[in-house]
């Protein structure tokens, strides 16, 4: 089911893409609107330069509220193809993606990702530059099956003295927000500690991974303040000597040696003050003891001394 909402822009964007650019163009397939078929150039200056490669884009049912999922499908050393690539365009980060972002952003997004590092992304691949220069030729040579488009005939030529339209600046600029928030991500992981592996994260991740660790980290520092009192306030439990800032399980760990510190002293101080109290105590129980033995005793020898009055008085 599409709303009418939801229709019209994908008619509008196929309306836009409708031709082909010298550096991308994607359409629907005749029978699913939601399955599009995109070509891109590889961009200059770069392993990629001289290949134009072939992908799928899947949009979900709720796009343009949920990102797409891309699928590359002419081998090009970055990319895997037939599998759904990690971006933060890319339905492995809905958590990233922007209603305001369109298929053609997708399209030059891409183009600019592929020179990028894949750090161990899904989707990702980190061939040799020579391996990719040698793709980037034998991409001229695919042909979709789906599709029947042609790399050699999907986009028009380059020339010196093209300019770019409005709508391409407009997406480059979208484009280059992305690539500023994988960049982000990026400067986080290298300068936030040991504890998280570069390999195992996505380009997609945006800072908000990090503030969300801040904040975290600030949650347990006030949970710890509040469990040992004021010394916690003043002793420095967010950074080291050296002024790099602690890693929560740093911090964790700093936190349990003081509690540690604090706990002989506190049992003391507590241990102390308890001895009299108990000993007054005892005092007290053998007092009582003694006293209600005296009177059991005392009513014994009443008892008997009352049964041999009684006998004697009988016998008169």
């Amino acid at each position: 089911y599409i709303n009418k909402i939801e229709l019209n822009r994908l008619m509008k964007e196929a309306a836009e893409l409708r031709d082909p650019t010298e550096h991308y163009h994607a359409q629907p397939l005749e029978d699913n609107l939601f399955e599009w078929h995109f070509s891109v150039r590889g961009p200059p200056d770069s392993d990629f330069d001289g290949g134009v490669y072939h992908g799928r884009i899947i949009l979900p049912p709720e796009y343009p509220m949920k990102p797409p999922s891309i699928i590359l499908l002419t081998p090009n050393g970055r990319f895997e193809v037939g599998k759904k690539i990690c971006l933060s365009i890319s339905g492995h980060h809905p958590e990233t993606w922007q209603p305001s972002w369109s298929i053609r952003t997708a399209l030059i997004a891409i183009i600019g990702f592929m020179p990028t590092k894949g750090e161990g992304a899904i989707g990702s691949l980190d061939y040799t530059p020579e391996e990719r220069r040698a793709l980037a030729k034998k991409s001229q040579d695919f042909c979709c099956e789906t599709c029947g488009c042609s790399m050699r005939s999907a986009l028009l030529d380059l020339t010196p003295n093209s300019n770019p339209s409005a709508e391409d600046h407009k997406a480059k600029e979208l484009a280059q927000q992305i690539n500023f928030k994988s960049s982000l991500s990026r400067q986080a992981i290298e300068t936030g500690g040991g504890e998280n592996n570069p390999s195992t994260l996505t380009q997609g991740d945006s800072s908000t991974s990090a503030s969300e660790e801040t904040d975290k980290a600030q949650a347990e520092q006030a949970e710890a303040s509040t469990a040992t009192g004021e010394e916690a306030f003043r002793t420095p439990t967010t950074s080291t000597s050296s002024g790099h800032p602690l890693s929560p399980r740093q911090r964790r760990a700093q936190q349990h040696s003081q509690q540690g510190q604090r706990e002989p002293a506190a049992s003391r101080a507590a241990f102390t003050p308890a001895h009299q109290p108990q000993d007054e105590s005892h005092t007290g129980s053998a007092i009582l003891i003694i006293v209600l033995t005296l009177a059991l005793a005392a009513l014994i020898f009443r008892r008997i001394y009352l049964a041999h009055e009684y006998k004697f008085d009988y016998d008169l």
